[in-house]
């Protein structure tokens, strides 16, 4: 982490009405005066974390991090019983981040966007691409069903006992249904207890690929259930939808972001989001640049993906500054 520029206090925060009773919280970092820049996060659902600033020069980046819909510290939360998800679509955050610019005062911004953030990234820079400046994509994911059905079950060909306890923590008429719609019913089920142990049951899984490359454990945030249970209502919500993509656009219509300078940073031994992802989209778009990082995974925070994604946002400084 000392490859990161020093953690620094938000100089600005709130909470914006974005309609259909959400509110979302957003920060401010860096300087007010410089050039914006946007971080969508992960998840979906895993909520902003001030890290994510440290990737930018605070004395040139005017740096604003959000929550998505129903995380973080957005409300309502998604671990409440009686929050209601269908006003949270792929569609709702695109114009949530509009919303956001312009209470800003945002005329277009460098994007960063992390994993499920990098698919965010791309389909808000292709319906809006005259508001991004540039962007910087780290785990790149499109969202696609072959990309869904890798991690809820290709993976299974090297974590076969943590897939089996996932399916088999599924009561057996559920089973049918598979993993992602079996784990979205108990996330919603009356009975909070059988929510949280569905919540667990589900980060379990998804921990078996990450214990594989992080030697410090599971996420600091994970030790919280409710937290698991935001996050992972809110992934298998979007999972069930495949994001409300059609499957490929983003692929497809990637000639849309000919304007916009990019950088892809992909760790070689990524298996939550493989490289083929970030490599068929550095061919579809044009004038973008593959950073291939060896021995890396998918955290950002890997020194070797932090310095690539740094010398990304200081490369559009320095195009921006001439």
């Amino acid at each position: 982490m000392a490859i990161l520029f020093p953690e620094i206090e938000a100089y600005d925060r709130g909470l914006l009405d974005v309609g259909d009773g959400h509110l979302i919280h957003w920060e401010s970092y860096g300087n007010p005066q410089g050039r914006p820049a946007l971080h969508l996060h992960g998840g979906p659902g895993s909520g902003s974390s001030p890290s994510a600033a440290r990737y930018f020069d605070p004395s040139a980046y005017r740096i604003v991090l959000f929550d998505q819909r129903n995380c973080g510290r957005s409300l309502p939360d998604a671990a409440d019983m009686g929050t209601d998800l269908s006003a949270n679509t792929t569609w709702d955050l695109i114009e949530d981040i509009e919303k956001l610019r312009h209470h800003l005062a945002v005329t277009d911004w460098v994007l960063f966007g992390t994993s499920w953030g990098s698919t965010l990234a791309l389909a808000y820079a292709q319906t809006h691409p005259t508001r991004v400046s540039a962007m910087v994509l780290a785990g790149v994911t499109t969202t696609r069903r072959l990309e869904i059905d890798w991690l809820t079950q290709g993976m299974a060909a090297l974590f076969p006992a943590e897939w089996h306890r996932l399916n088999g923590s599924l009561p057996g008429d559920m089973r049918a249904k598979g993993v992602i719609e079996g784990y979205r019913a108990l996330l919603n089920a009356p009975d909070l207890e059988v929510r949280l142990k569905a919540a667990r049951d589900w980060h379990d899984w998804e921990a078996a690929s990450i214990l594989l490359v992080n030697a410090d454990g599971y996420p600091r945030r994970w030790r919280d259930p409710a937290y698991l249970l935001t996050r992972a209502r809110i992934v298998t919500h979007y999972f069930s939808h495949a994001a409300w993509l059609e499957e490929g656009v983003l692929l497809r219509d990637a000639g849309r972001l000919a304007s916009i300078p990019g950088v892809l940073v992909q760790g070689r031994l990524d298996l939550e989001a493989p490289l083929t992802t970030a490599w068929e989209l550095a061919r579809a778009w044009p004038g973008s640049e593959l950073v291939v990082v060896e021995n890396a995974a998918h955290s950002p925070a890997h020194d070797g993906m932090a310095s690539a994604i740094i010398a990304a946002t200081k490369k559009f400084l320095e195009i921006s500054q001439k």
